[in-house]
């Protein structure tokens, strides 16, 4: 039992990780689009396809049914980003969206209970 939590626990640390490149790699496009460099357009791709590469390597370690909405860590880290690297508005409903995305994946991240 113990080796199946640290499996899971794995695989949601990957997908967390594969969340975070996904969303870095985005927010490179965007300064692609702002800055007109293909250099964050390269690097773009190339974070986004890490972390693409990384979420099919962290399907292994549990159900879909839990892992994949840990991506939905993503929308918490644009919004973030967006705030500190592009001076994007954080507003109420923001924060309020974050609050519940972090309650829904604390809720998700136990996986099935037996």
């Amino acid at each position: 039992m113990e080796h199946k939590k640290n499996r899971l626990a794995a695989g949601i640390a990957l997908m967390l990780v594969s969340a975070l490149l996904t969303c870095v790699g985005q927010l490179c496009w965007k300064l692609s689009a702002r800055e007109d460099s293909p250099l964050f357009l390269l690097g773009g791709f190339a974070l986004y396809g890490c972390g693409a590469l990384l979420m099919m390597a962290a399907m292994r370690f549990g159900e879909l049914s839990v892992l994949h909405p840990m991506l939905g860590a993503g929308y918490i880290l644009s919004v973030l980003l967006g705030a500190l690297v592009l001076g994007e508005e954080m507003t109420a409903g923001k924060l309020l969206g974050i609050a519940v995305i972090c309650a829904g994946l604390v809720c998700l991240s136990g996986g099935r209970e037996r």
